[in-house]
């Protein structure tokens, strides 16, 4: 049984209380069945998932089904050992201690070119080597065994026979490789190291049971199951100390556990049906129910959307310029038969066939049709095209289609046949050239937005560095000054100006000095102080007598930090603007379009950049709906609990294009509006001044013209 990251899987139990009327969904390849459909879908995409390992051959990275066909070719090739080696194999496997490697490396030197009954080598025969199997082995009195065997030809049957010795016969190539036993002893064995085999395989080859003598003493057999004999310690003083560290650990861990809450702590995310609500979650909006009003059936919008979202992509490529999904939607809606929009689709995907010289392109020269296509021949082109594919759904409407009768066909034949071009169209090889060039553009887009971001980062961290060994010098400069300062204030303070009456305290300059009453012996260092005193006294007048200056100097600075901020601001605008232009680039060379994600029951969520509604498609695909409001968008979000693996990776999604899509959903609600109101001024009118029905924004798809269509 393959292996979930190498360990044992098991698979689930039969649903309880299941009666023999009840409807159950069954897993093709493990034989389980389930109840629900959830539970059903999320066991397959586990076994989707390249997590399992063969139990065989080792091989990782595998599907479930993947694995469970390796493990079957290799029990195939594993049963191609013959009887006569098979128990020397097993004897040799049996409470071996040697690694897997090892072991196999040791069975294959141990049978180095054996000789069975069966084997296909070659013999000696008139000094050359000639193909031979090998058909009985005859013991001679000397034992010396000879086998007789039987020339091969070249369809290896038999054309004569002869007697050899073993020495005349011969391996041009090793019967059985490492790999092989590798694989043997994994099918053989229930146990590694020692290796034990299985009963089965032990008792129909009377293998021995009993551990060799280095390994009785460590092993013994306990309830049939080898078991690992413990020796026990003769120094009681550590055996004391053992049973005292035990005894100390399991009150530690009862107090610990006794400390525990009784609620384990789950970590978060977790699969979103196991989610259940908590004390701590925010208060969730009601989820909006989406819209269902379309106009063609349910089961063809997955259709209407990938036809028209291949067209809107690569319209370029078709030489088809774009058009709303409204418009083909009403196209493919519409009975009219030579309808332009529905033309220029059809030709622009015909013609792109054309061009690749294919199948199509031969069908078309043998008919001797023209290069170009009209809107009176198209459908003849799209007849040639429904005869080469030959699929009975679609050719049956090919007598309607010539009668000029295309309009009156269903929408899922139209969108079937759409359908089937787009997929021709895909598979040719000017689009993957075309492909190939979009993902060399991307890259290299990619690379050079990384190289900008590594460079600026390179700057940043050079700028860090700068700053920060400035900070250092005007440190090291400050702490002079303040040296300086608290000298001053040192001197300040013991300045006094001589009273009689004790102590006092004057202020002034702002600066507060104590005074005291003065002694004789302090008249020596008076001069040296008021000289300084009268050079700060002087200092202050002259920055007292400039203040002009000093507003000249703040307005330079002013003005030179008014420079700095513009360019900062302008290096973030171009830091923005190479954001937008790199995001603008990628979104030209855009491959296909990817779902947003999904949501706790496994809707899928899309949004198409030239549509601008949300659309959600159910877990079934049978069921589809949009959101064309950004309080919708709002509430979506406000909905979806981030505990969920699903619900986060698609809030995450939300709101990194959220920006995006309000602006999407609010210029898709004021020109809904617009239309509305240029729909309800058309039915204001009077009879005598009607305008014609082509005017109607509703009737937008019959004005449609291919302004990118090729000359």
């Amino acid at each position: 049984m393959p292996l979930f990251k190498r360990s044992p899987f098991t698979l689930a139990e039969p649903p309880k209380d299941l009666e023999s009327s009840d409807m159950v969904y069954q897993v093709r390849y493990t034989k389980e069945y389930f109840q629900h459909y959830l539970e059903y879908l999320n066991r397959v995409n586990l076994y989707r998932q390249r997590v399992w390992t063969c139990k065989s051959t080792g091989k990782g990275n595998l599907t479930y089904e993947e694995a469970l066909v390796s493990e079957q070719q290799a029990i195939e090739k594993v049963q191609e050992l013959p009887n006569e080696l098979l128990a020397p194999v097993l004897r040799t496997i049996q409470f071996s201690m040697l690694s897997l490697r090892d072991l196999a490396d040791a069975i294959v030197k141990k049978l180095k070119n054996p000789i069975f009954v069966g084997a296909e080598l070659y013999g000696r025969k008139n000094g050359g080597l000639s193909p031979c199997r090998v058909l009985k082995a005859m013991e001679d009195s000397a034992d010396e065994t000879r086998y007789e065997i039987g020339w091969l030809d070249r369809n290896r049957k038999l054309r004569e026979r002869a007697i050899l010795n073993a020495e005349d016969l011969v391996w041009k190539k090793t019967p059985f490789s490492r790999n092989f036993f590798k694989s043997f002893i994994r099918e053989s064995t229930c146990r590694s190291i020692p290796w034990m085999l299985h009963e089965n395989l032990v008792h129909r080859h009377g293998i021995s049971t009993n551990p060799p003598e280095e390994l009785q003493g460590k092993y013994s057999f306990k309830d049939g199951k080898l078991v690992i004999i413990k020796r026990k310690r003769k120094n009681k003083s550590r055996e004391s100390e053992e049973q005292f560290n035990e005894e100390n650990g399991a009150s530690k861990r009862m107090k610990i556990e006794s400390e525990k809450p009784n609620e384990d702590l789950i970590k978060y995310p977790i699969d979103d049906l196991l989610v259940q609500p908590g004390p701590d979650d925010p208060v969730f909006t009601d989820r909006p129910s989406p819209s269902r009003e379309f106009n063609v059936p349910m089961d063809c919008v997955g259709n209407l959307l990938m036809v028209w979202d291949f067209c809107s992509l690569f319209g370029r490529l078709l030489h088809l310029s774009p058009f709303s999904m409204e418009d083909f939607e009403n196209a493919i809606c519409h009975k009219e038969s030579n309808l332009v929009l529905s033309m220029e689709i059809h030709s622009a995907l015909l013609l792109f066939l054309m061009k690749d010289n294919g199948e199509y392109s031969s069908a078309v020269q043998k008919r001797k049709r023209k290069p170009k296509i009209s809107l009176v021949t198209w459908t003849e082109y799209l007849c040639d095209f429904l005869e080469l594919i030959n699929i009975p759904e679609l050719c049956s409407n090919i007598t309607t289609i010539k009668r000029g009768h295309y309009g009156l066909l269903d929408a899922n034949a139209k969108l079937g046949i759409l359908q089937e071009l787009v997929n021709e169209a895909l598979q040719t090889d000017l689009f993957r050239e075309k492909l190939d060039q979009h993902i060399e553009q991307r890259q290299v887009l990619g690379a050079s937005q990384r190289g900008e971001a590594l460079e600026e980062a390179r700057k940043k961290r050079a700028e860090k560095e700068q700053l920060k060994s400035e900070h250092d010098v005007n440190g090291l400069v400050n702490g002079h000054g303040l040296e300086s300062s608290r000298s001053n204030l040192h001197v300040s303070i013991n300045h006094n100006h001589r009273k009689e009456n004790g102590d006092i305290t004057e202020k002034k300059n702002g600066v507060i000095s104590s005074s005291r009453q003065s002694s004789p012996s302090d008249d020596s260092g008076s001069k040296p102080l008021e000289i300084l005193l009268k050079k700060t006294d002087k200092k202050q007048d002259n920055d007292a007598e400039m203040p002009a200056e000093s507003e000249d100097s703040s307005g330079k600075e002013a003005i030179k930090q008014l420079r700095v901020d513009k360019k900062d601001t302008g290096e973030r605008k171009s830091k923005e603007q190479r954001r937008e232009y790199y995001e603008r680039e990628m979104e030209k060379r855009i491959i296909r379009t990817n779902s947003l994600g999904k949501d706790r029951d496994y809707n899928r969520y899309w949004w198409f950049k030239h549509d601008g509604r949300i659309f959600v498609e159910s877990s079934d695909a049978k069921q589809w709906g949009y959101y064309s409001s950004r309080e919708e968008l709002d509430a979506l979000m406000g909905s979806l609990n981030r505990k969920g693996e699903r619900e986060r990776a698609l809030h995450k999604q939300l709101e990194k294009f959220h920006n995006k899509m309000s602006m999407e959903l609010q210029k898709r609600s004021k020109d809904l509006a617009h239309r509305m109101e240029a729909e309800e001024a058309v039915l204001r009118r009077s009879t005598r001044v009607r305008a014609p029905p082509r005017e109607n924004p509703a009737n937008a798809f019959l004005r449609y013209v291919n302004k990118w269509k090729e000359d």
